[in-house]
């Protein structure tokens, strides 16, 4: 096996984040000197509310999440209004959007870098202070709606970067 051929193979096997970490990020979401306390997978949904915008017409607007996070396959939390992340061993985290880039394609939501403002609990996200969302898929709705007050959910998955300073 060539070392050409070895690179591919290593970062397959150490995962979406190795993955991930081998592009650079766009430089509104990085989080340079940062180091990784958990990466997650999310499934899930992005909220939306049929509402009038500051034109009077109706129109989907962002209303929450509400998605699964998943490690190695296994539910290890839930991710929520606020935005907010939960892990299953009672630490979480609140944050507020601080950078974004756009998704792959016009159906992804965008990437994000969110500052950590509130912790929760004990345990893994207890030292986070940064959350990434990347590779994200579908979630995104908008456009003209028919019926102020009607909710719809658009499917998406991402990845969930939880890091710390130093």
């Amino acid at each position: 096996m060539s070392i050409k051929l070895a690179v591919p193979c290593l970062l397959l096997l150490a995962g979406p984040a190795a993955a991930a970490a081998a592009d650079p990020l766009p430089a509104a979401i990085a989080a340079p000197g940062e180091t990784v306390v958990l990466s997650v997978h999310a499934e899930g949904a992005q909220v939306y509310e049929c509402k009038a915008g500051t034109d009077g017409k109706l129109a989907w607007a962002f209303r929450e999440p509400i998605a699964t996070l998943l490690y190695e396959d296994k539910t290890v939390g839930r991710h929520y209004a606020g935005p907010n992340w939960e892990h299953a061993d009672g630490s979480a985290v609140a944050a507020k959007a601080a950078g974004d880039a756009p998704g792959a394609t016009p159906a992804d939501i965008p990437w994000l870098k969110l500052e950590v403002n509130a912790h929760r609990g004990s345990g893994v996200l207890t030292p986070a202070t940064t959350v990434q969302r990347i590779n994200t898929h579908g979630g995104k709705l908008d456009g003209a709606c028919d019926k102020a007050g009607e909710f719809k959910s658009a499917p998406y998955s991402a990845e969930y970067v939880f890091l710390k300073k130093g």
